[in-house]
């Protein structure tokens, strides 16, 4: 009779045999060596004067046998799992997939393995999860729009910061060379009549990105009217952000040619509902995006926006965490990311004769 253990049914019906695995004790005791010696063997322990015959058998018995190593207790053992957790509020949101790709690839080639978990922005969620990861070996964190309140016992990179909190390197965008290629850029254009939309009071980066927007703008003599500046509150990660605001801003009868928006997401949303008011873009409203995602070069216009390189972020976010595991460089409190404007199709000069709610 057959050990179902040992067999397994495949989609069509024919059983397919699972070769039983083989411990280092059962490969040892097979051998009529020691345990430990056979363990130097299969986990390249180097320094042990172990003759080469019997390192080549050693290691065609444990093939033979179908030796697996138990991953677990080695990484108890050396206070390493090469595991890394990953905070981030959604999964489905094309700035947190960007960098998280990123993030993805240069663990790949690290030979890290990580857990995802997603919390909505809720704190208590962020708080039990970091606790869920540490408890599974996670030897650090990258926390992607994550707001965190206190220092971690593992080395962890948050994407973006702005909090300084011991132990926590900050991955950040230079916000105030963003506002002078997104105003500058309006500006050259002939637009001095803007509308806003300011991010959402749980994202990481609404506070210091409106507050360079608004030091910008007194500098170039922009007048900012709060009846043009309209707030992002849902917790969405669909163009329908962008899609209300739109209309309330038409609603308050205030003129503005241009719409600086908080990211592409919201800036797409604005774009299709200025479409459906019949308003032109850029003909009669320009619409500037933030993050420049994937999508951004295929809508209709096709979107300028302020370009952060998400999967880049990702990648240099990843290294400075391994970087503070491995203690290869000295730490450092945050690394600051250079944006660029990315001139596309839904922005043009401003046409006077067609002022948006005129």
């Amino acid at each position: 009779m057959e050990d179902s253990a040992s067999r397994k049914e495949s989609p069509e019906g024919t059983r397919l045999r699972v070769k039983p695995t083989a411990s280092l004790k059962q490969v040892a005791k097979h051998l009529g060596l020691n345990p430990a010696t056979v363990s130097v063997v299969l986990n390249d322990v180097p320094g042990r004067s172990i003759p080469q015959a019997t390192r080549d058998r050693i290691k065609a018995t444990a093939k033979a046998m179908n030796y697996q190593p138990n991953l677990l207790a080695r990484s108890l053992r050396s206070r390493r799992t090469l595991t890394i957790g990953i905070l981030v509020p959604e999964l489905g949101e094309p700035y947190h997939t960007q960098v998280m790709s990123g993030i993805g690839d240069q663990l790949i080639q690290a030979g890290y393995f990580y857990f995802t978990a997603h919390h909505r922005h809720k704190q208590n969620l962020i708080e039990d999860y970091t606790r869920m990861l540490l408890s599974r070996g996670a030897q650090g964190l990258i926390a992607i729009d994550t707001h965190l309140e206190h220092p971690i016992s593992v080395p962890v990179v948050a994407v973006p910061g702005h909090q300084h909190i011991e132990g926590v390197i900050n991955v950040l965008l230079d916000h105030e060379r963003a506002a002078e290629l997104a105003l500058g850029h309006l500006y050259d254009l002939g637009h001095r009549q803007l509308a806003f939309m300011h991010g959402q009071p749980f994202s990481a980066d609404s506070d210091e990105r409106w507050k360079h927007l608004t030091a910008v703008a007194k500098r170039m003599g922009l007048a900012i009217k709060p009846e043009l500046v309209v707030n992002l509150e849902r917790d969405m990660t669909s163009p329908e952000l962008g899609f209300s605001l739109v209309q309330k801003l038409l609603a308050a009868k205030q003129p503005f040619t241009a719409i600086v928006a908080f990211n592409d997401i919201s800036a797409i949303g604005a774009i299709r509902t200025l479409s459906d008011f019949n308003l032109r873009v850029p003909e009669d409203v320009s619409v500037l995006g933030f993050d420049n995602i994937k999508a951004a070069s295929f809508t209709v216009p096709r979107l300028t926006t302020i370009s952060q390189p998400l999967e880049e972020i990702g990648r240099i976010a990843t290294q400075s965490l391994l970087n503070l595991i491995h203690k290869t460089v000295p730490p450092r409190d945050e690394i600051i990311v250079e944006p660029k404007l990315v001139v596309r199709e839904s922005t043009g000069p401003v046409n006077d004769s067609n002022i948006a709610a005129r």
